[in-house]
C-alpha cells in the first residue's frame, strides 16, 4: 500500500471510499438523510448514544437489518442503492483498472442462500484507521468475536450480547514479560492497522511497524517489538499459524517490503524475506510450504515458505492487491485486487487464474474461506460481501447487501457463523449471519 502520514489519512479518505459513504449518508440528499430521523424511539436514537440491536425475528417482519427508517426518509432503499452504485468512487493506483478488468470476469448466479441474517449489534462500533486495510474483525468461535473500536480491542460475546475491552492502546502500553528482542519501554498511542486472533493469541500491528502480542489467558502484554524504523513501516497484515513442530508462529506483512515470521514459543524473529515492493498481504498454505504474497504491484507471487524464493509469478490482476486466502484443500487460493476482482488460482496450473470474480462497488479488500472449504467470502470496501459456493465452481453466490464501510469479516472456525464489521457514524455495528443447513434427511424418518 502507498504510504501516507496519519494526519493525511482523513484527506485521502474524503476523496475515495470511506469519505463517500459519509458524504452520501448525511449530505447528498436534500431534506432528511439516512443519519436523521423524527422518531423518538430508542432504536433510532444512536446520535444520543442509544441504539438497540436488530434481531432475525424483526428482520423477518420487514425491519431493516441496520435499523434505517426508510419509511420516514425522503428516499427509498432501492433509489439510494442505485445512487451508491453510480457514485461510489473506487480507489485505484492504476488508472481505470476496474473498468479494464471487467472483460475477464465470469457471470455468476447471485441467487444462493447459504448464511441468513441473525443479528445486528449496534452497540459495537467497529472502526477503521486506514482506508485500504480491512482486517480488523476476528472470530475465534461462533460466540466470540474480536474487533477494533477506535483505540480499543474489544471482545463481543454472541451468547450474552456483552462486550469488554481486551486492550487499550490510546495511552502507554508495554510488555509485562521479559523476552529477547522485546521492547520493554513499549509504545504510546498506537494506531492499529491490522488485527488477528487465533486460539489464545492476539496480535495487533501498527502504523509505525509496531507489533503487540497478548495471550488471552494471561494478564498484560507478553511481547512488543517494532519490525522496522523505516518511515514506510506500517503493518499491513498478520497471520497466526501452527508450525510443523507445533509451535505457534505469526507472519507479518509490512510496507517496508518485508515479510517476517515470528516464533511465539521463543518470542523470536526466525525468518525475514524481502521483496521488490510493499507487501500488503500474505497467506500461508495449509501444509505450511507455500506463501501467497501480494502488494503494490499487479503481479503477485507464490513463494517457498522456508526460503522465500519465488515458485511462480501470478499474472492477471491490473492493480495493487490487498487480500489473499487459501482454500483448506491446499490446491487453490484466491487474491483480491483494487481492479475490483478476486482471482482464484490452482497450484497445478498457475499460468492463469481459473476464475475471475467481480464485485459491485470497488476493490476486493478481504477474502475468507470456511474451514471446510465449502464457501469463499469476498468483501468490497463497502456495502457488499459475496459468498461463493466453491463446489459450484464459483458459479453461484449469495450477496449480503447493506450500507457502510467494511472493517473486516470472519467466519467462525466451525463455519456456523459469519461476522461483518460495519463502520458508519450512525449505523456502525457488527452484523452476524448463521449458516443455513439442509436437514432434509430427517424427512425420511417421517
Amino acid at each position: 500500500m502507498q504510504h501516507y502520514r496519519s494526519d493525511n489519512m482523513d484527506e485521502m479518505a474524503e476523496d475515495y471510499e470511506m469519505g463517500d459513504v459519509e458524504d452520501d449518508m448525511y449530505e447528498e440528499f436534500q431534506g432528511r438523510g439516512l443519519g436523521d430521523s423524527d422518531s423518538d424511539d430508542e432504536e433510532y436514537g444512536s446520535l444520543n448514544g442509544r441504539a438497540t440491536d436488530i434481531s432475525a425475528a424483526q428482520a423477518r417482519k420487514g425491519k431493516d437489518i441496520q435499523g434505517i427508517p426508510w419509511d420516514t426518509l425522503n428516499i427509498t432503499r432501492e433509489r439510494y442503492r442505485k445512487t451508491r452504485l453510480e457514485q461510489y468512487k473506487n480507489y485505484e493506483n492504476v488508472r481505470n483498472s476496474g473498468e479494464a478488468s471487467e472483460k475477464d470476469c465470469k457471470q455468476t448466479d447471485k441467487g444462493g442462500m447459504y448464511y441468513e441474517f441473525q443479528r445486528n449489534t449496534r452497540s459495537v462500533k467497529s472502526t477503521i484507521l486506514h482506508f485500504q486495510l480491512r482486517n480488523l474483525v476476528c472470530a475465534t468461535s461462533k460466540h466470540d468475536v474480536y474487533l477494533m473500536s477506535h483505540y480499543s480491542v474489544l471482545h463481543w460475546s454472541a451468547l450474552n450480547g456483552e462486550k469488554y475491552e481486551v486492550m487499550n492502546v490510546s495511552g502507554h502500553i508495554a510488555p509485562c514479560e521479559k523476552h529477547p528482542g522485546s521492547l520493554l519501554e513499549g509504545f504510546s498511542q498506537t494506531q492499529v492497522s491490522t488485527l488477528t486472533v487465533k486460539d489464545n493469541l492476539l496480535v495487533a500491528g501498527g502504523f509505525q511497524g509496531e507489533l503487540i502480542c497478548k495471550f488471552l489467558d494471561r494478564e498484560g502484554i507478553s511481547f512488543c517489538c517494532r519490525t522496522t524504523y523505516d518511515d514506510n513501516a506500517i503493518t499491513n497484515a498478520l497471520e497466526i499459524y501452527d508450525s510443523a513442530s507445533g509451535a505457534v508462529h505469526f507472519m507479518s506483512s509490512n510496507n517496508d517490503s518485508g515479510v517476517r515470521d515470528f516464533d511465539m514459543e521463543k518470542f523470536q524473529l526466525c525468518k525475514h524475506f524481502r521483496f521488490q515492493w510493499p507487501v500488503n498481504h500474505t497467506s500461508l498454505s495449509p501444509d505450511a510450504k507455500l506463501v501467497v504474497v501480494v502488494g503494490d504491484d499487479p503481479e503477485g507471487l507464490l513463494v517457498d515458505a522456508h526460503t522465500g524464493k519465488t515458485v511462480h509469478a501470478l499474472q492477471g490482476h491490473l492493480d495493487f492487491s490487498f487480500a489473499s486466502a487459501w482454500n483448506p484443500d491446499g490446491q487453490t487460493f484466491a487474491t483480491g485486487n483494487q481492479d475490483k476482482t478476486c482471482r482464484v488460482w490452482d497450484i497445478r496450473n498457475l499460468s492463469k487464474s481459473v476464475s475471475v470474480l467481480r464485485g459491485n462497488l470497488g476493490a476486493i479488500r478481504s477474502i475468507r474461506f470456511t474451514s471446510d472449504g465449502r464457501f469463499m467470502a469476498m468483501a468490497e470496501p463497502a456495502d457488499f460481501v459475496h459468498i461463493f459456493d466453491v463446489r459450484s465452481g464459483y458459479n453461484k453466490r449469495q450477496e449480503l447487501d447493506f450500507f457502510g464501510e467494511i472493517s473486516g469479516m470472519s467466519f467462525s472456525p466451525d463455519t456456523e457463523a459469519l461476522f461483518v464489521g460495519v463502520w458508519d457514524r450512525t449505523y456502525g455495528s457488527l452484523l452476524q449471519y448463521s449458516r443455513l443447513r439442509n436437514y432434509s434427511y430427517f424427512d425420511s424418518l417421517l
